[in-house]
């Protein structure tokens, strides 16, 4: 089995759409959606889930004013700043602050302070029109993307393996934060989507010394490439320099948005230069992840 990830330096690069192509071309194949803060590769697949359960980590301290004697232990105790009098005597958590340290559980001297496993969000599998796909979607401001990212993976490798899948895909998260780092675990060969701006390439050298650093190879395309002609020949001097393939350049073309208003994929709209270019890198990055996950073994 071999995993291939696709991420970005940064987001709004075209990750997920050119992910959405990829799975649309791939065959043998289990999708997985480890952009776990802010997924939309569901909104291009369309998965009818079979299973969705709760993601439940961690734990968030929470006062019962029945048991409170308004002693305010936990909050000179919590150096968050996350307790506050509620005006009549007793004192109450602000979930947005608290971070579940455990501090003012163990210090409260009535053990008032309860403290219950947080729900995060939600994850699943489902079925789309190009295969099996598991997603999951944190709650706005919760934490533990990585934890989450690290659950999805293990759960595609399970699907791959009791369908007789060969390859897991991976749409990853954009940056260099937990979740990216996390789904490089395992994988075989990351597809680096960048495009010919100063940040652009900032980003990507930023992502490429991540996967550098845990020993993955990177593969980079370059998308909207004729936007700046200039930019992109830097960064392909620097790929060069690095000894990284760019498997495909893609210039600017509107059938992206074109497909995206029809929820469809852009390679399921009719065959263009953009599409061909598009086959062909998906060709080579299956080789070069077929080669990466035989030089592991």
């Amino acid at each position: 089995m071999r995993e291939i990830l696709v991420i970005s330096g940064k987001g709004g690069t075209g990750k997920t759409s050119l992910t959405g192509a990829f799975a649309h071309l791939a065959t043998d194949k289990v999708l997985c959606d480890l952009d776990v803060d802010a997924p939309d590769l569901h909104i291009l697949l369309s998965p009818e889930d079979h299973k969705k359960e709760d993601f439940v980590s961690g734990n968030e301290a929470v006062i019962d004013p029945d048991l409170c004697t308004g002693c305010g232990t936990c909050a000179e105790m919590c150096r968050f700043d996350a307790v506050r009098e509620t005006g009549d005597g007793l004192y109450e958590v602000d979930p947005l602050r608290c971070e579940g340290c455990n501090v003012c559980v163990t210090f409260c001297p009535a053990q008032a302070v309860k403290f219950p496993a947080k729900h995060c969000g939600t994850w699943g599998i489902g079925e789309t029109r190009f295969g099996p796909m598991v997603h999951a979607r944190l709650f706005p401001g919760e934490e533990n993307s990585g934890r989450l990212v690290s659950l999805l993976k293990q759960h595609a490798r399970e699907v791959a393996k009791e369908k007789g899948l060969g390859t897991v895909l991976c749409d990853g998260a954009p940056g260099i934060g937990c979740p990216v780092i996390s789904s490089l675990s395992g994988t075989d060969l990351a597809v680096i989507v960048t495009e010919p701006t100063l940040s652009g390439q900032h980003d990507l050298e930023r992502v490429a010394d991540l996967c550098e650093h845990f020993r993955i190879r990177p593969t980079v395309l370059v998308n909207k490439f004729d936007l700046n002609p200039e930019q992109t020949e830097r960064i392909e001097a620097y790929c060069s320099e690095r000894n990284y393939e760019v498997v495909a350049k893609l210039p600017h073309d509107s059938i992206v948005v074109e497909a995206m208003v029809e929820r469809k994929v852009v390679t399921e709209m009719p065959d263009s230069p953009f599409t061909d270019t598009l086959r062909s890198a998906w060709a080579r990055i299956e080789e070069l992840s077929e080669q990466c996950a035989s030089a592991s073994k």
